[in-house]
């Protein structure tokens, strides 16, 4: 999958993927984490996700990355905030109070821009990937990451027979070779949720299953 294929779904308004409300299981299971404010947070592949404004306000200083710029305007313009922009070799860099939004490939960022981070947040970034790049991004987000670095991460898992992602099914199985060498993982959440998700059924899923787990990076 090449990076024109989600700038190109940006382009055109096929957002399908992006909720209106902030993800019931961040809230639900964030203040395990027990941050204290101003921790770093990243979100990567983050798109123009309520969530960001949700951690911001928990005390949060966020580091997004996203590939369009279509999404940083869209973000900014909902928050009626006017952003900073600069520019690093990689990025486009949008920056108001509390919240950082490199606008580039996510694959390119590196812990000097991240800063040193406590935590991160991935409710759409892993399954927005192919198998192929699975393991590459998870090598990715674990180099971006310090000892104790604490990762809410959200996956979906349907009959792969069924539907071709995006989002595509990642299994608990695959989220623990990708992560268990790294991570301790707990898993928090597992429910199907294919009543509440008409458009997935409509493409032929018989079974939507939404994972939620909690990793710390190994010391």
């Amino acid at each position: 999958m090449q990076p024109d294929f989600w700038l190109e779904r940006w382009a055109r308004g096929e957002t399908g993927f992006h909720l209106p409300t902030v993800n019931p299981h961040l809230q639900r299971h964030w203040p395990a984490f027990g941050l204290l404010p101003g921790a770093r947070v990243l979100v990567p592949l983050a798109g123009k996700s309520v969530d960001l404004a949700w951690l911001r306000a928990q005390g949060c200083m966020v580091t997004a990355v996203e590939l369009s710029r279509h999404a940083a305007d869209s973000l900014f313009a909902d928050l009626g905030e006017t952003p900073q922009r600069t520019r690093t070799a990689d990025f486009e860099v949008f920056e108001v109070p509390g919240l950082r939004f490199f606008v580039g490939d996510f694959f390119r960022m590196t812990p000097a821009l991240a800063g040193p981070l406590d935590a991160v947040y991935d409710r759409a970034a892993l399954i927005a990937l192919p198998a192929n790049l699975r393991p590459a991004y998870a090598a990715q987000l674990t180099s971006l990451q310090r000892a104790g670095t604490r990762s809410l991460l959200v996956a979906l898992e349907y009959p792969p027979t069924q539907m071709n992602g995006p989002p595509f099914t990642v299994t608990a199985a695959e989220i623990a070779a990708l992560f268990g060498a790294s991570h301790t993982l707990e898993e928090l959440a597992c429910e199907d949720i294919l009543d509440a998700e008409p458009r997935f059924r409509a493409r032929g899923v018989t079974q939507l299953v939404e994972r939620v787990f909690a990793l710390r990076r190994r010391d």
